[in-house]
């Protein structure tokens, strides 16, 4: 792997891009649905198979120690990723939506009372407004969300308006995978808590692309997906403060969470192992690990640069194109947006946009990309087509999606919208 940022080095390190589409080089634009991963991480996987599987927790035989040691080594990595101060804090889930839906019903179950208010925004993804309805709904809670302004940023004065109604807490994104908005995690947490309420952030789409450094920004919980930031699928991180994990039950009850089981009752293992019961993702939490020692090597900094480079260059390219719309903040907002870019091309539907990129191996990804309040309430669109770039993407991958593009025109004629 390569000691400095090289795109080129780097794409040697992912196999699937040597793959072709329609005879085409594949140009993968859609890191925000899920990475590719490098062949470090692919072996990290295939060497726990071949060499050491077996159960962890459990063995005193060789293998399953080094399972162990190399699974808690994966939380010790998250924890430093984090700088979450100890493992202790890391609770591994499936995914983002897992980590959130834990949170909602173990602290949430706890704390939120009849007639509390929920708060969350109009740019989330349905993982951080669906495990909020539910508990709204279970609690008899009002369920309440932060506008946006111009269709871009969360604004402000609704949110302080909302906040001096005391919400209990506050879920929201750290980026939006729609819009590619980066929120200001940490001004967000201190007037929050400011005003009383728990802070649970969504950072699916912010961890692969920023430096996140959880005690910094102050929340109480943070959320990611490994398969975001070149980990396998299936993985996910439930980042929390030690003393609220401490407070707060387990939901899901078995083997691995316990310290001891009666007939009558059970006690706790301690944290993080006490919300993680039964045989762990143990391929997934050392190959999300490796994932993470490849994202330190290349450097989220470099990385961020470059996805900043991509993401200027591509709205230059689309904003060149008369029939396409860009949604969300533009390239004068530069510095406030990260990863994905949406927009449509006149009045074609996304799916039929996606549909003939694909027949030039342009990979994007088309809908209301599990955000539906958000693309058909706030932007007025059924669907709108998306774009997103990460580390292995290079400009000349952009110059194809935009000959692609205009061969949607070409072929089925574009009006404006």
């Amino acid at each position: 792997m390569p000691s400095s940022f090289n795109v080129d080095e780097i794409r040697r390190d992912f196999p699937i891009l040597s793959t072709k589409v329609n005879g085409k080089p594949l140009v993968y634009l859609d890191s925000a649905a899920t990475s590719q991963k490098p062949v470090q991480v692919i072996d990290a996987v295939s060497n726990y198979y071949k060499t050491y599987n077996a159960n962890i927790h459990r063995g005193m035989y060789d293998i399953s120690v080094r399972a162990t040691d190399e699974f808690v080594r994966s939380k010790e990595l998250a924890a430093g990723f984090l700088n979450a101060g100890s493992y202790r804090s890391i609770v591994y889930t499936k995914n983002t939506t897992d980590s959130i839906n834990l949170e909602a019903m173990a602290w949430g179950e706890k704390n939120i009372k009849e007639g509390d208010i929920i708060l969350t925004t109009a740019m989330e993804h349905h993982s951080n407004i669906v495990p909020w309805q539910l508990l709204a709904k279970r609690k008899k809670a009002k369920l309440e969300y932060v506008g946006l302004k111009d269709g871009k940023f969360l604004d402000m004065d609704d949110f302080r308006e909302k906040l001096s109604h005391s919400p209990k807490v506050f879920a929201f994104a750290h980026v939006s995978n729609v819009l590619g908005t980066l929120n200001s995690a940490k001004d967000l947490t201190a007037l929050a808590h400011h005003s009383g309420a728990t802070v649970v952030i969504d950072g699916a789409q912010a961890a692969p692309h920023i430096r996140v450094d959880v005690r910094d920004i102050g929340c109480d919980f943070y959320c990611l997906s490994s398969h975001k930031m070149l980990g396998p699928a299936g993985i996910g991180v439930l980042y929390g403060k030690e003393e609220l994990l401490e407070a707060t039950d387990p939901v899901i009850g078995g083997g691995d969470m316990i310290r001891s089981v009666d007939f009558d009752e059970s006690t706790w293992n301690e944290l993080p192992w006490k919300f993680e019961a039964g045989t762990a993702n143990i391929e997934g939490g050392i190959g999300f690990g490796a994932a993470i020692e490849y994202l330190t090597r290349v450097s989220i900094d470099a990385i961020a640069a470059n996805d900043s480079k991509l993401m200027g260059y591509a709205l230059k390219r689309l904003g060149e194109i008369h029939y396409v719309k860009v949604y969300g903040p533009g390239i004068e907002d530069l510095s406030r947006k990260i990863g994905s870019i949406p927009f449509n091309v006149g009045d074609v539907h996304p799916h039929d946009v996606a549909t003939i990129l694909n027949s030039e191996g342009v990979a994007i990804s088309a809908g209301h990309h599990c955000a539906m309040p958000l693309v058909r309430k706030v932007m007025g669109q059924s669907a709108v087509s998306r774009m997103s770039f990460y580390l292995y993407n290079k400009q000349e991958e952009i110059d194809k999606a935009i000959d692609a593009i205009e061969k949607v025109s070409k072929i089925l004629g574009v009006r404006n919208q």
